[in-house]
């Protein structure tokens, strides 16, 4: 483990993260779609008059994103 690369692993999980987030798109009445949204319920806008900033944040945490991470970070472990 001492030669691995931190941002290998870091785009393992994101990849896990994508893919969970497919499949459990794929299954919309599964089990796999089962989840939770928390995040800004609508974005923030700050006017400075000559530029305009929107903020906005929303995160939905599925089981087949968490299974997928799960699998991201076995298949970095064997890598």
């Amino acid at each position: 483990m001492k030669g691995k690369n931190n941002w290998a692993c870091f785009l393992m999980i994101l990849a896990g993260i994508v893919i969970g987030g497919f499949v459990g798109s794929l299954f919309p009445n599964s089990f796999l779609n089962y989840g939770q949204s928390f995040g800004l319920s609508s974005p923030v806008v700050l006017d400075l008059g000559i530029l305009v900033l929107t903020f906005g944040l929303t995160i939905k945490i599925t089981v087949a994103s968490i299974l997928g991470i799960v699998i991201g970070i076995i298949i970095y472990r064997f890598l």
